[in-house]
């Protein structure tokens, strides 16, 4: 079973991503700014205060981890935007400090950048709010960040065009950069198999320095 650090474990991926590890017997260390906020208890479960934009905080949180995963900045405003690329640019300082005992990091990421069957990009889409779509950027941002790292072991998870709460079916079907549609067009994944996907990751190992994406 994996040591798993988890960033963003209140949230609405981070916390089914919590669920998901834990129901498979993985160990987890959830780092959160006020540790009063998760009140859930597990056996496999350890609640620690972190900060996710602190490097210094994130060598801490790391250390002995096998893998570290980040569900920050999935909401919505300027405060998550500025969060995107800012903690992507701390987890990989953070986890350098370890050198090679530094463990993997798997970071949420956003489909604005995937292409999609027309040749475009996600947020090239006509009529997409400026708030949406600087989030989009943001997550883009993150993920040129990443590419340009070469001494951590990133993966990046993009989710469908649509993700949202719903039924884990425990089936997906995966792509690198092209967004994932049905035979009608439609990109969409419950949050619950975008949990199921990532802890996949973990265990399987398949996208090492690279970002990949899910969709039903």
């Amino acid at each position: 079973m994996a040591k798993i650090a988890l960033y963003g474990a209140t949230g609405t991926i981070g916390s089914r991503v919590l669920r998901e590890a834990l129901d498979r017997g993985h160990h987890v260390t959830a780092a959160v700014r006020d540790p009063r906020k998760l009140s859930m208890q597990h056996p496999n479960l350890t609640v620690t205060s972190g900060d996710v934009l602190d490097p210094s905080s994130v060598t801490a949180v790391a250390g002995g981890q096998d893998v570290v995963v980040s569900a920050v900045g999935g909401g919505d405003g300027p405060g998550h935007v500025a969060t995107i690329v800012s903690a992507a640019k701390s987890l990989v300082a953070g986890l350098r400090s370890l050198g090679g005992m530094a463990p993997r990091l798997i970071a949420v990421g956003g489909a604005g950048s995937l292409r999609t069957p027309d040749g475009r990009q996600v947020w090239d889409a006509d009529g997409l709010p400026e708030d949406l779509l600087q989030i989009m950027h943001a997550h883009g941002d993150a993920l040129d960040f990443y590419r340009s790292v070469d001494d951590v072991r990133w993966t990046n998870l993009s989710p469908a065009a649509q993700i949202a709460p719903g039924k884990r079916t425990g089936s997906y079907r995966t792509a690198l950069d092209d967004l994932v549609v049905d035979a009608d067009g439609n990109s969409r994944i419950s949050a619950e198999d975008y949990a199921v996907a990532l802890v996949d990751e973990i265990e399987e190992v398949n996208h090492v320095g690279e970002r990949f994406t899910v969709g039903d």
